[in-house]
Order: structure tokens, then C-alpha cells, then sequence
């Protein structure tokens, strides 16, 4: 019998409430993340406003650069950490991510100084990383496997845009109520707190993962009374299942598809977050859009969402691999033409060009490697933790790196050469994926991860 026969169960029932369950209580904790990311590029102007901090001041793109990119420094140290942690235990740390969400998110109202809003948002930025590690992990570790690229798709792609359009809903209200605007950035960085606080008992109380209970902490018992729960049925298995192998011998094995992993979510991460820490302020303001929430709400519902619903359709049907190419394809043949033609065609036109690259990054990479898909599907269950903290880790410096040099880029050479300089990020991207990614869609964890190789018999 091989390992993958063990799961089964797990891997071939319909989607049920357990997943409806799962994705509500890992989702909530998405949408906290996109709120608190992208908040920051809503309010920026606001915020180094309050402070004294105008384009003119000699430091300007310096704490533009930090107070937009500390929460995603935070999040490659939270990563690393909790991915190393999550070998004790899926759930023993799930909880107290979104509990440090909460924390960071509050004390953001009352910071009297740019450099403290920096220290607090690196602190919040240990809970995104958190995040970003623990709940694609026990979402995929919970799913079935033919729904496993929707369920990721939904969990993390499109609740994170909710969070990031909810940020945007929530300043454009408090400025239709002529709320002073240093009270408007303090009232939406910190609401944060409310959808991180609402998700900390239900994570606490789901039941570890059976993945985790069989391969690495080896109890059969356990593993069996959580798949009776989740599967209604009993498996019969008498062998020991706790994985003995090192981490040394997966990494010898597949350090090169690992490796593509990392490289991918970097890569995303440079382009997608040039857009949504500076495309409400620098991109909105060269196209005559001066209200950064209402450029929000265009990307969002008219290229996002659409392209969210593209991927729910297509990953578990046509595969991850050639809608993360289309999608890296599409977003840089779009930024390219916006850089191009932006000065001699219509502002419409051009807001268009620009929000394309949206829509194909949402119908694919976006969907696909910024969900963690990659990092869950390609590892196997013992290093799993330690490869998506890998991955995670990757995109978040590949943002915070982005939050440095976008801005300089724009500020040194002009908006279209910064655009073209994301555009051949992207089509780099998109060869990477071609050349380096095997398909994963509706396969077993055990099978996708390769892990079945490892262990030929149970």
C-alpha cells in the first residue's frame, strides 16, 4: 500500500462543511493580512502627511520606503520562525498569528512618530508571515484533492483583495464624513484588529491536521479519530506512519524544485506589490485618479475579482502551471504596453492597460504562488512547514524589496521606465514557471509532493 492510499479518505470526499468550516477560519485571517497590506498604500499620503513628511522633504522616499515595507520584513522573519515551529504542531500556533495581527493592528493608533508606526508594523508583520505559513498548510493538509486549487485560489487569493477593497471602503466612508485625515489613517490601519481578533477562538479549537498527527508526529490513534471526523470513515492501519527520513534527504532530493518555489513568489511579489503599495498614490495620480481608495475599488472589482473568478474556474480543471504562465505572460505584456503608451493614449485607456495586469496576475500567479500553493503542494509533509516559511519568506523580501526600489525607480527615472523594469520581472517569471514547475492539480499531497517516492510502502 502506498503512503497516498492512506489519505484516501481524506483526499476523495466531497467538499463539505469541514472545508466551508476550514475556509471561513484560515480565509479570515487572508483578509486580515490583505487589509493590513494594503492599507498602508491607501493611506500613505495620509500618513507621512501627519508627520511633516511631504514629496518635497529630502527623506520623503526613505519613509515612504518604510513605514510601507516594515510589516513585510516582519513577515519574512514571522515566516522563517513559524515555519520551523510548525513541525510541533499545525494548530498548537494557529491562533496566536492572527492574535499578533490584532496586537500590531492596535497599536498602530497610537504611534506619535513615522519610526515607531515602523516598529509597529514589523511587529504586525510577524503575525502576517505567521499567517501566510500556517493557514495555506492546514487548509491544503484539511482538503480534498480536487478542490484543493479553489479552496487556496479562494482562501487566499480573493479574500485577501476583500480585505485590501474593505480597506478602501472604510477611508472613502471616513472622508465622505470630513474626518480629519489624521484620524482617517489611524482609523483604518487599526480596524484591522477586528477581523484577525474575530477568527483567534475558531482557530484554537480546529482539529489538527491528519497529515501532521500521522507523518510527523507518528500518532496512528489520533490520526485515525481526526479522519473518522473529518471523512466519517475508519482506517485500518497498524504500521507505524511517523516519517524517520531527514530533512537533508528531501532537500538533496528536490532543493531544485524548492528552489523555482522561492524564486517564483520573489518574483510575483516584486511586480504585484509595486501596485499595491504605490499604485494608489504614483499610478492612480499620473492617470488622474487622486483618490487612492476610489483607485482601490476600480482595481479591484473591475480586474481583481474578475480574475479571481477566472482562476476558481481553471486551476483545478486546466492546472496551476499553465495559468501561473498565462498569468505571468499576461501581466507582462500589459505593464509593457502601459509603459509604452500611457503618454499618447487616453487616461481610460491606459487605467485599463494597467488593470489587466491584475486581472492576469489574480487568474494566475496571484492565485497560484502568492496563495502558498506551490509551498504545500511540492513539499512533503515533514518539510512542508519549513519549505512554504522558504517560500513565504522569498515573496516577503521580494515585496520589501520593491517597497526600496520601485519607488526609487519611479522618482529617478520616471513612471514608465519603473513600469517596464516590473514587466521584465514578469516575463521572467512566466519562463521560470514554463521551464520549472511540474502540474500539481488534483493530485494527493502525498503524490504531488513526491513523498510517495520516499516511501514506497506502508
Amino acid at each position: 500500500m502506498k503512503l497516498s492510499d492512506i489519505f484516501k479518505p481524506l483526499d476523495q470526499r466531497n467538499f463539505d462543511v469541514w472545508h466551508i468550516k476550514s475556509l471561513l477560519t484560515t480565509g479570515m485571517g487572508v483578509f486580515t493580512d490583505g487589509y493590513d497590506l494594503s492599507s498602508i498604500g491607501i493611506v500613505l499620503a495620509m500618513v507621512l502627511s501627519s508627520f511633516g513628511i511631504t514629496s518635497k522633504s529630502p527623506d520623503y522616499t526613505l519613509w515612504q520606503s518604510l513605514v510601507s515595507g516594515s510589516a513585510l520584513i516582519g513577515a519574512a522573519v514571522g515566516a522563517i520562525i513559524f515555519g520551523i515551529l510548525s513541525n510541533r504542531g499545525r494548530k498548537t500556533f494557529y491562533g496566536i498569528d492572527v492574535a499578533l495581527l490584532s496586537i500590531g493592528a492596535l497599536l498602530q493608533a497610537f504611534v506619535s512618530t513615522p519610526l515607531e508606526l515602523v516598529i509597529v508594523r514589523g511587529l504586525l508583520g510577524l503575525g502576517v508571515g505567521a499567517d501566510y505559513v500556517l493557514s495555506p498548510m492546514i487548509m491544503a493538509e484539511y482538503s480534498n484533492a480536487k478542490d484543493r486549487g479553489k479552496l487556496l485560489a479562494f482562501g487566499f487569493g480573493l479574500m485577501w483583495g476583500f480585505g485590501a477593497t474593505t480597506a478602501a471602503a472604510i477611508a472613502l466612508g471616513l472622508e465622505a464624513l470630513s474626518v480629519p485625515t489624521n484620524i482617517i489613517w489611524r482609523v483604518v490601519l487599526v480596524t484591522g484588529a477586528i477581523p484577525s481578533a474575530s477568527v483567534i477562538y475558531l482557530r484554537r479549537k480546529i482539529p489538527e491536521t491528519p497529515r501532521y498527527l500521522a507523518r510527523i508526529k507518528g500518532d496512528v490513534e489520533k490520526f485515525r479519530e481526526v479522519v473518522r471526523t473529518l471523512a466519517n470513515t475508519d482506517i485500518h492501519v497498524n504500521k507505524e506512519l511517523k516519517d524517520i527520513n531527514s530533512f537533508s534527504s528531501y532537500f538533496s532530493k528536490f532543493w531544485k524544485t524548492f528552489l523555482a518555489a522561492c524564486l517564483l513568489w520573489f518574483l510575483f511579489d516584486i511586480v504585484a506589490y509595486s501596485g499595491i503599495l504605490f499604485g494608489p498614490t504614483d499610478i492612480a495620480k499620473s492617470i488622474g485618479i487622486n483618490n487612492s481608495a476610489i483607485f482601490q475599488f476600480v482595481i479591484e472589482f473591475g480586474f481583481t475579482l474578475p480574475g479571481g473568478i477566472i482562476a476558481l474556474l481553471t486551476l483545478d480543471r486546466i492546472g496551476r502551471k499553465p495559468m501561473q504562465t498565462f498569468g505571468f505572460f499576461g501581466m507582462a505584456i500589459s505593464l509593457l504596453l502601459f509603459s509604452l503608451l500611457k503618454s499618447s493614449i487616453p487616461a481610460t485607456t491606459a487605467l485599463i492597460l494597467y488593470g489587466l495586469q491584475n486581472l492576469f496576475s489574480q487568474a494566475g500567479p496571484g492565485s497560484v504562488s502568492a496563495s502558498g500553493m506551490l509551498g504545500v503542494e511540492l513539499a512533503p509533509t515533514k518539510v512542508r512547514g519549513l519549505v512554504q516559511s522558504l517560500t513565504v519568506a522569498s515573496g516577503r523580501i521580494g515585496a520589501a524589496l520593491t517597497a526600496f526600489v520601485f519607488p526609487a525607480l519611479f522618482n529617478t527615472y520616471g513612471e514608465s521606465f519603473a513600469v517596464a523594469f516590473l514587466s521584465s520581472v514578469a516575463f521572467v517569471a512566466a519562463v521560470l514557471t514554463l521551464i520549472a514547475v511540474p502540474e500539481t492539480k488534483g493530485k494527493p499531497l502525498e503524490v504531488s509532493s513526491q513523498e510517495d517516492l520516499i516511501v514506497q510502502e506502508i
